[in-house]
């Protein structure tokens, strides 16, 4: 089967250039793997030459036929803000949690996990995204002792009275 996705030596040189103006070190190894497919290499010999396989050059040579030169060149991280809400929602959301919390009722993550699922449109398995948030915005996690690990039984408190002089 011949391959549909062949890189013209026009490519390639696109490609060079786009590599003088890229400064991720992932980003040029890619680009220049694709380059060397334009002009002549095959993906065993790109292979050996930039320590990829085989199949990542092809699968390199496809991305870059489906979604063009600029895919190549970034280093796939995601960039921006990827915070559940913005500061004003955030504060919103936690005042009515914030106003229980200061009248002595109890909360729970769990509580405020399905009320922040809610808000963001998105469910969550696991907690630690709520917790997370959570810490983001200075709460923290304090539970009630119903009393000290160390203390004596009231039965021990009882008989330490009787003891005592006055």
């Amino acid at each position: 089967m011949k391959n549909m996705h062949t890189i013209s030596a026009q490519d390639a040189a696109a490609i060079r250039e786009k590599l003088k103006t890229t400064k991720n070190k992932t980003a040029c190894r890619r680009l220049e793997a694709v380059a060397l497919l334009g002009e002549g290499k095959t993906p065993e010999e790109v292979a050996n030459i930039k320590k990829y396989s085989a199949k990542h050059v092809r699968n390199l040579r496809l991305h870059y036929h489906q979604e063009g030169l600029d895919s190549l060149g970034s280093d796939g991280r995601r960039g921006g803000n990827h915070r559940l809400m913005k500061p004003e929602e955030a504060a919103a959301f936690l005042k009515q949690y914030e106003e229980q919390a200061r009248e002595g009722k109890m909360l729970t993550v769990e509580e405020i996990a399905k009320a922040l699922d809610k808000q963001t449109g998105k469910e969550r398995k696991s907690l630690s995204t709520t917790y997370s948030f959570l810490h983001s915005h200075g709460w923290r996690k304090v539970m009630p002792r119903s009393k000290h690990p160390s203390k004596a039984s009231d039965e021990e408190v009882e008989a330490s009275k009787k003891l005592r002089v006055p």
